[in-house]
């Protein structure tokens, strides 16, 4: 079965081949919503100072938030557009007993969607490296969800592992948590946050004898050496898709 998601524009559904559930909904007005982001936020948060930082004293309303999320019956789907028509659609998993974050990218010319990282108990990735990261984010092209870069840098960053991330990337996750959450201090925030990363932690990025970038990540399909991982062929379109 495929699932759809409602373009708000058209109201037409867009097909994600491959990739079942659903209802899939278009809702870019939750990315408005503070309260969102801290949930989203969440699993990037390992320490109790991380926890601290991100939820302060909203801890209880956004608590209350991600269990209204979590308990509607269509699944929020957000959508980042990258170049040569690829696109990055980040999906609400939820299910009632299956709850979690999915982040697939797909082309129209391909014959399925391929996932790149899970955002839940049973966690996979990293699928984006920090160029990769911030190549999605500030592309400025139009459509999808939100054409703001700090929104869809918060919006990819779960997916992201990355060892070796530049000095000015606390200064660049601390603008974006300035420009859309209410956290009262963003910059020690931005710098727990790429300590811990998304779920699966950071990983170490290369190319060399393979010819399109790779990871060692444990749970990641863009790791060669994982049993699970993408074939060699559709590992290079994703990197293709993705390069910086």
């Amino acid at each position: 079965m495929m699932s759809t998601v409602m373009n708000s524009a058209d109201l037409r559904p867009v097909r994600i081949p491959g990739y079942d559930g659903g209802p899939l909904t278009h809702q870019p007005g939750l990315l408005d919503e503070p309260l969102f982001w801290l949930g989203h936020l969440s699993s990037c948060a390992h320490s109790e100072e991380g926890e601290e930082l991100l939820f302060g004293a909203d801890y209880d309303a956004a608590d209350d938030y991600q269990r209204r999320l979590w308990e509607r019956a269509e699944w929020p789907t957000f959508t980042v557009p990258l170049t040569a028509d690829h696109h990055l659609h980040v999906v609400y998993r939820t299910f009632t007993d299956d709850t979690g974050i999915d982040y697939l990218l797909h082309h129209r010319g391909w014959d399925r969607a391929e996932l790149l990282a899970r955002d839940d108990g049973h966690f996979m990735g990293p699928g984006l490296s920090w160029p990769e990261l911030v190549a999605a984010a500030d592309n400025t092209l139009p459509g999808g969800s939100t054409s703001d870069p700090h929104a869809r840098l918060l919006l990819l960053l779960p997916a992201f592992g990355d060892d070796d991330v530049p000095d000015n990337a606390v200064g660049r996750l601390t603008d974006a948590l300035r420009a859309r959450t209410s956290v009262e201090d963003p910059e020690p925030l931005a710098s727990v946050l790429l300590e811990g990363q998304g779920a699966p932690g950071p990983a170490r990025w290369t190319t060399a004898g393979h010819g399109f970038s790779v990871n060692n990540g444990e749970y990641s399909f863009r790791n060669p050496s994982n049993r699970f991982a993408l074939p060699a062929d559709r590992a290079a379109r994703v990197a293709t898709a993705l390069a910086p």
